[in-house]
């Protein structure tokens, strides 16, 4: 996969995609990503990206030309995905990461002050994404937040599918708890049935917990997803205790 993050600031993004587990994708080729400052394919000696947007409203607004020209150049003869990271757009969800991470080519557009001139929005994105109904200072977080997502499912980023297929999300439950040594703590116990050893009656275990964790947390997931016989009568018990 090849990731293009159109941006003014590069540096703040390339710090977090050298580190981790992200990081070591990248060392490895499974994926590429590079980051491109798009003061630098505007015109004016200044450098200038931004203007007084004609709505007086208070603020910049990112110009155009800077956008289009930085895009031009780094697609030349490629027809990525291009997404534009905006508080207007569909709410980032597992799904939506899972749907990304088999595309080829990802073009991210970062705004900043107050946005971007809406006709170059009509003219390259194909789609906004939004990371949740608030606002923030620019793009490069919620465009960091999107390429971890997609990243980490990508064959080879993980040592294992179940690495993420177990989480949250993924299949429209929460995680069920985890634990690990010590055995005890505070006067609190491991469960028992995984220092069982008994596969299925862990992998059970896992499931139930998936469940009553979402009813207490997230009940409103669980309209969502198709729920068993077994599993209505999990809930069912669980809110009559």
């Amino acid at each position: 996969m090849r990731i293009d993050i159109a941006t003014l600031f590069p540096e703040m993004l390339e710090n977090y995609l050298s580190q981790s587990v992200v990081g070591r994708a990248r060392d490895k080729g499974i994926f590429t990503v590079k980051c491109h400052n798009i003061r630098d394919y505007t015109l004016d000696k200044h450098r200038r990206v931004d203007d007084t947007p004609y709505s007086e409203r208070q603020g910049m607004l990112m110009q155009c030309e800077p956008v289009y020209n930085c895009f031009k150049a780094v697609t030349e003869g490629r027809k990525p995905h291009v997404i534009y990271m905006s508080p207007q757009g569909r709410t980032l969800t597992q799904q939506r990461a899972k749907e990304l991470s088999q595309l080829d080519d990802i073009f991210i557009l970062c705004g900043h002050y107050e946005g971007v001139d809406e006709r170059v929005i009509e003219e390259i994105v194909d789609e906004e994404i939004s990371i949740g109904d608030y606002v923030l200072t620019g793009g490069e977080l919620p465009a960091l937040v999107l390429v971890d997502s997609v990243v980490r499912m990508l064959d080879g980023t993980l040592s294992k599918a179940d690495c993420y297929e177990d989480e949250s999300h993924y299949n429209g439950l929460l995680e069920y708890p985890q634990y690990t040594r010590p055995e005890i703590w505070h006067d609190k116990q491991v469960p028992q049935v995984l220092l069982s050893g008994h596969h299925a009656n862990i992998l059970k275990w896992r499931h139930e917990q998936a469940l009553l964790i979402t009813q207490k947390k997230r009940p409103e997931l669980l309209e969502k997803v198709e729920l068993t016989p077994a599993d209505l009568a999990i809930l069912h018990k669980n809110g009559e205790e």
